[in-house]
């Protein structure tokens, strides 16, 4: 049975974030991989906020890849802002200010720290990727296919560029495309370079990412994956193409989790998870609810809360705060006010007869039945459980049916949580789910 929480915490990369409920931070993610040197690879998604296969990709690399050999920098967020708004650039086109820029532009500050990381001696190859649209080929076929477009392409800004290593662009641009051709979902798919010829006078193209990044000596590439393909699918081409690029570089990786388009949504859709109030609380995410009641917020309305994914942030919305993931809004969490007691302490419970010892945060597996041992100084409090002669609900056999569905964590109905108070202050959170 799925509860949408696989692997909910093999994640090992964590991004800590403070809310403060009037500020909001939006700065994109920086990520080292590997063992760092010159021969580093520069990894960008994002930079279009109507892209999600692009940052989807370079997020997966950052939280689902060990690079056992070499360097890989990845940045998989860098317009975060336009992700959240699900625009291709509230302030205008980021991929059009890396020529001339007003110190005055809201994009600024995010333009400067990304040149600092193209121009450094470390980075030897950068690659931007993109979601376009229909598919690129070199002869008009219709409206979809054609060579306005920009879809399944290799894209370089010239064929050639007078550097020690990668400055045959044209010539790696084609052996990604040939890897990647050689692992098409269809025909329809394939891939090809598509050379700009930027500085013979492509006025907008010498405003782009990559085109500053080759003025400073840097072969540069992007991956464009269709936006005719569903979001899995984009992942699966960018990263045929990211891994290829990796090869080329001699750069070596492990990931976890098998390269096709099924395994890529499971674990875009499933391995993501949020914990808050140094783990007092954790929800895994792939099939939370829309709207969860009740939640325990600080009364100060600052939020602690650390990330599975770079992708993720959390905002306040009135009353409320709403969960994001890239383009998605997950969940939006409902606030109960009240005092986040310092405690960390373990849990005593039986659950199908067994005695387990659990922490804040844990989630623990049920088959039948779960019973909370007593806590002096503890309050239990166990949501959508209805206990009209206890004001603690402890040393109770409790099994799925005394629960009311409704106020489950999932949207299956597995998912429950117990929460715990000492005198009126929220000490700590487990989950319990029901398995078949």
């Amino acid at each position: 049975m799925n509860l949408g929480i696989l692997k909910p915490f093999s994640v090992l990369l964590l991004f800590i974030v403070s809310l403060n409920a009037n500020v909001q931070n939006f700065d994109f993610n920086f990520i080292k991989k590997g063992k760092q040197d010159n021969n580093t690879l520069l990894l960008i998604g994002g930079i279009q906020g109507d892209e999600p296969g692009a940052f989807m990709a370079a997020s997966l690399i950052s939280t689902h890849y060990e690079i056992t050999k070499g360097s890989v920098w990845v940045i998989p967020n860098l317009n975060f802002y336009s992700i959240i708004k699900r625009s291709r650039g509230p302030y205008g086109d980021m991929n059009r200010k890396f020529a001339n820029l007003s110190a005055n532009d809201p994009d600024f500050n995010s333009i400067k720290r990304i040149k600092n990381y193209i121009k450094s001696d470390d980075v030897k190859l950068v690659l931007n990727l993109h979601d376009g649209s229909g598919f690129y080929r070199e002869k008009y076929i219709d409206n979809i296919y054609s060579p306005r477009k920009w879809g399944q392409c290799s894209i370089v800004d010239q064929k050639t560029l007078d550097v020690p290593l990668y400055g045959n662009m044209e010539e790696i641009s084609k052996k990604v495309v040939n890897s990647i051709n050689n692992n098409l979902i269809r025909e329809s798919d394939i891939y090809h370079v598509k050379n700009t010829k930027t500085r013979l006078g492509d006025k907008e193209m010498e405003k782009s990412l990559t085109y500053f990044a080759i003025n400073n000596g840097k072969a540069a590439f992007a991956n464009e994956a269709s936006k005719e393909l569903n979001l899995n699918e984009r992942v699966y081409y960018h990263l045929l193409a990211i891994e290829e690029y990796m090869n080329i570089m001699g750069i070596e990786f492990k990931r976890k989790f098998k390269i096709k388009p099924k395994y890529i949504k499971d674990v875009i859709d499933n391995d993501i998870f949020i914990s808050f109030y140094n783990d007092k609380i954790k929800l895994p995410l792939g099939k939370v609810r829309n709207n969860l009641r009740y939640f325990p917020i600080d009364e100060n309305e600052v939020l602690d809360f650390s990330v599975s994914n770079p992708l993720m942030t959390i905002l306040k919305d009135g009353k409320n705060y709403v969960i994001h993931y890239g383009n998605r809004r997950l969940a939006t969490l409902h606030a109960d006010y009240t005092k986040i007691a310092n405690e960390n302490r373990y849990i005593n419970l039986l659950v199908d007869n067994k005695l387990k010892s659990v922490k804040f945060g844990d989630i623990v597996y049920v088959k039948d039945f779960f019973n909370i041992e007593a806590i002096s100084d503890l309050r239990v409090n166990i949501i959508g459980y209805v206990n009209k002669n206890s004001k603690s609900e402890v040393n109770l056999d409790i099994n799925k049916n005394d629960i009311e569905k409704r106020f489950s964590i999932d949207k299956n109905g597995d998912l429950f949580r117990v929460e715990f108070y000492k005198d009126d202050s929220f000490a700590g959170m487990v989950l319990l789910a029901f398995k078949k």
